[in-house]
């Protein structure tokens, strides 16, 4: 069984298949096997009603919603946020009757005991973004189990909300960062982004192209060209954080890590950001180095 995020499994032939039949369904209570269908409502007392295929209906007991909501660790809002989107479970009960049984909470017992607790520092895997806070993005990694990307290790690129890189519902890879004692995972981003050098590359000198400005200083705007490659213009009137400009590339100095810029014209454009280009989507980080090997100016990553 692979365990992914809520929602890839919902539209996949054996998801589909386990429901075709009170003989099916018994099979996939038997084995518990985590199935999915959409959170159509979270009633009164927090239980959740799932609609299943062939008009049957579920319902996801309230402690049962996720790992921690009998303990009080984890927030009803964790059940409620998910009306209107997949949910994983495994049944428990109720064939043959008005409404199947059901359990997120194992579910994710199971997705942690056989997937995310074998999961090391270094390890990249896929993810969905389910929330922003000012200090990062939540993303599921696994049954709905949600894990954070601390803002500054979301590109290397500064940015000031996590909604600047991306929007709910996203499909991304991440970076095992570190594990707690808790058991708890920190994940980064920004080193499946490519280098200073696999950025630059895309670009020459003598190029106009565009860019967003993300920070305005004393002296000078800092303009993202890539996720993971910003340089520096001089000062513009009328230019504010988040507007897209056009610029100039006066030069790329890779023994500095710099580019040099000049801003043509700018504009206020609020949209959705750009799908992101990622240089690294599976198997094992054990050093990342940002920096070019004969830069004095050393940034990297170390996962082992």
């Amino acid at each position: 069984m692979i365990y992914q995020p809520e929602g890839i499994i919902y539209n996949s032939p054996e998801n589909i298949d386990a429901f075709e039949n009170f003989d099916s369904l018994k099979l996939a209570q038997k084995n518990e096997t985590i199935l999915e269908a959409i959170a159509i409502c979270c009633d009164e007392h927090h239980n959740l009603i799932v609609s299943l295929p062939n008009k049957m209906k579920g319902i996801i007991p309230r402690e049962e919603g996720a790992i921690g909501i009998k303990e009080g660790t984890t927030k009803d809002i964790a059940m409620i946020a998910r009306v209107s989107k997949p949910v994983s479970f495994v049944i428990k009960g109720g064939i043959g009757e008005n409404f199947l049984v059901l359990s997120r909470r194992r579910a994710q017992e199971i997705c942690y005991e056989n997937y995310i607790s074998k999961l090391a520092p270094g390890d990249v895997i896929p993810a969905i973004v389910t929330h922003f806070e000012n200090y990062g993005s939540f993303v599921d990694i696994g049954c709905g189990t949600a894990s954070l990307i601390p803002i500054d290790s979301i590109s290397v690129s500064r940015i000031s909300h996590p909604r600047d890189r991306f929007i709910n519902g996203q499909k991304i890879f991440v970076v095992v960062k570190s594990i707690n004692d808790d058991g708890k995972i920190c994940l980064s981003h920004k080193e499946l982004l490519g280098t200073w050098l696999e950025n630059a590359e895309k670009f020459k000198a003598g190029e106009t192209v565009c860019g967003i400005a993300r920070s305005i200083t004393s002296y000078g705007i800092f303009v993202e060209l890539k996720p993971n490659l910003a340089g520096l213009a001089e000062n513009k009137e009328d230019v504010e954080p988040g507007d897209t400009v056009s610029v100039f590339i006066k030069s790329l100095i890779p023994e500095k890590m710099k580019v040099k810029l000049a801003i043509v014209d700018s504009f206020f454009n609020p949209c959705k950001p750009d799908p992101i280009e990622y240089f690294i989507t599976k198997g094992h980080i054990s050093n990342w180095r940002y920096s070019p090997e004969f830069c004095n100016k050393v940034i990297e990553s170390n996962f082992d």
